[in-house]
């Protein structure tokens, strides 16, 4: 009998302290990003915007009184990479996984957090990441779906185009984007006069130019990486084209201006975050950044910073860790940047895991990215 009080004793005791032990431990944040490969630039950016979101936090108290313990893992930009490392990422225990940003990668790596129960913000664009029913599945950009048809209605309304002129990557990011986009020129009445596919890395773009001349549409939609982007941009001011060119986020990306020099002048695209947004708060973001990792943001270091802060903000909504009950707050929640200043925009998910908010028309002018007009989300 004594043997058995004791030993209930014990327990007991064991049970009050779980709660004291729980508050010593870290909160387990998991990046899946592209750190070499064709998405570094996409990666670094994105990675960095975490770390400098979870150094903020941290220094503030951390999420729930705890630490944010964030590891960074590269998938090569490489899907099946992706994938083993979102296994591991949550055998390892993660409570929430950031990126991957490639669509590709995604796309593959997000069974594996699904399976698990595991909540996975994402910078990838594709249509489909969030058309599978993957309720843990959260973005921290527009899907195409919502930004195509902007930019359809501004060829339409601004540029008056009746004719156009696609370039695009042959990947699961520039194949959606296409797709979506041809889809919203329809009610537009915008003809699509060329459709030009490139691979994903590819190095000249002498022929693909060379076609949207001759096509001679009333403007060019160039949907690439940023690399890509800037080679098709030097290409297109090396063979004299004199039409609109329009694109979506990338194309006048930070990275993309600095790739593409004087070539990026001109050049016009909706992005659904920039750091030259006439905003307080996301002038700051970018000053921080820049101080920090010496080199300005583009759209994916937004994307990281805005992600990690709305993780704190769901998780503080919540009241505990438990994913599910994070993942079932996530859908129709409306957050604040007054009540959350870390995410900078006011913005709004939907029960697919898709965002809404404000948005921007961008142009590259003397080597700069100027905002030219604020869009309001969607659903006001």
């Amino acid at each position: 009998m004594r043997s058995i009080a004791r030993i209930s004793i014990f327990l007991v005791s064991l049970a009050l302290a779980q709660p004291l032990l729980a508050q010593t431990q870290s909160v387990k944040i998991v990046g899946l990003v592209e750190l070499s490969g064709t998405g570094a630039t996409s990666g670094t950016n994105f990675n960095d915007g975490v770390k400098l979101a979870v150094k903020e936090i941290n220094a503030s108290g951390g999420i729930l009184g705890h630490k944010v313990e964030y590891t960074a893992s590269d998938t090569q930009s490489q899907p099946q990479v992706a994938k083993a490392l979102a296994v591991k990422a949550t055998d390892d225990g993660a409570y929430v996984v950031m990126g991957p940003v490639f669509s590709g990668s995604i796309l593959v790596s997000m069974a594996e957090t699904k399976r698990a129960g595991v909540p996975n913000f994402t910078g990838g664009e594709a249509a489909a990441i969030t058309q599978q029913g993957n309720p843990y599945i959260f973005r921290t950009s527009f899907t195409q779906t919502t930004a195509m048809p902007k930019v359809a209605r501004y060829l339409k309304d601004n540029l008056k185009a009746k004719t156009v002129s696609i370039i695009y990557t042959n990947n699961d990011f520039g194949k959606g984007g296409r797709d979506v986009f041809m889809k919203a020129l329809e009610p537009q009445g915008i003809k699509v006069v060329a459709d030009i596919s490139t691979d994903p890395g590819q190095l000249d773009f002498s022929g693909a130019v060379l076609k949207a001349k001759q096509a001679n549409a009333d403007a060019l939609f160039v949907y690439t990486n940023e690399e890509e982007a800037a080679r098709a941009l030097r290409e297109l001011r090396k063979q004299g084209y004199d039409k609109p060119i329009v694109g979506e986020t990338v194309l006048t990306s930070q990275k993309v201006i600095e790739l593409a020099g004087d070539a990026a002048n001109g050049a016009v695209a909706h992005v659904g975050l920039t750091a030259d947004a006439p905003d307080p708060g996301i002038r700051a973001f970018a000053a921080k950044f820049q101080k920090e990792y010496n080199y300005k943001p583009d759209h994916n270091g937004l994307k990281g910073y805005t992600g990690m802060y709305t993780v704190k903000a769901v998780t503080e909504k919540v009241g505990k860790f438990d994913p599910k009950a994070f993942a079932d707050a996530m859908h129709g929640i409306k957050l604040s940047a007054k009540d959350y200043p870390g995410i900078l925009m006011d913005v709004s998910f939907d029960k697919n895991g898709d965002l809404d908010r404000e948005s921007f028309m961008t142009k590259v002018v003397n080597g700069k990215q100027e905002v030219v007009s604020v869009l309001p989300a969607a659903a006001n």
